[in-house]
């Protein structure tokens, strides 16, 4: 089964897979080298840590590329038929029992950030809040136990901001 991303979170898992292949693999692959060449392999921290830190590049290289390769990119600009409906991308308003309100947007699980207001479709809450509109009350259930929650605007819009500017209820 696909896992769905924004443009913007595919271009952040490029960006990384990239920069790892460019910068981070070149960089470590010297450093490991040179530590090769003094000598005594065995007792060599430098070469050991080098050769540790290659491996686990490349384990998160296999990972990005795969990752990359088998989810469906969603541009946030193309709007659902269905606008009062809940799914993948939306901007979600939802207020608690105590009249608290937050804000989400629906995301990828790579992307996701739920102190910065961006909630994985995936997680417990994201899986509640699919296909429900404005005015529903979901119950949903939390560590500190039940809460029931309702949904009080539902909207399509390029929400994802640059970093410094995200928030929870912004």
């Amino acid at each position: 089964m696909s896992t769905y991303i924004t443009v913007h979170g595919a271009r952040q898992l490029a960006d990384e897979l990239r920069r790892l292949v460019e910068i981070e693999r070149p960089k470590v692959v010297t450093e490991v080298a040179d530590a090769a060449a003094q000598g005594d392999r065995s007792e060599n921290a430098e070469y050991i840590y080098g050769k540790k830190r290659l491996r686990e590049i490349d384990r998160r290289l296999r990972f990005l590329q795969k990752r990359l390769d088998d989810c469906t990119v969603v541009a946030l600009d193309e709007v659902p038929a269905d606008t009062e409906r809940i799914y993948f991308g939306a901007v979600v308003t939802i207020e608690d029992e105590d009249g608290e309100q937050k804000r989400y947007q629906l995301v990828g699980p790579d992307e996701a950030q739920p102190a910065l207001g961006l909630l994985s479709y995936q997680s417990p809450l994201g899986k509640v809040l699919l296909r429900r509109k404005v005015g529903d009350v979901v119950q949903f259930r939390r560590p500190a136990g039940e809460v029931d929650l309702e949904v009080v605007d539902v909207q399509y819009c390029l929400w994802l901001p640059n970093e410094s500017s995200r928030g929870a209820g912004s």
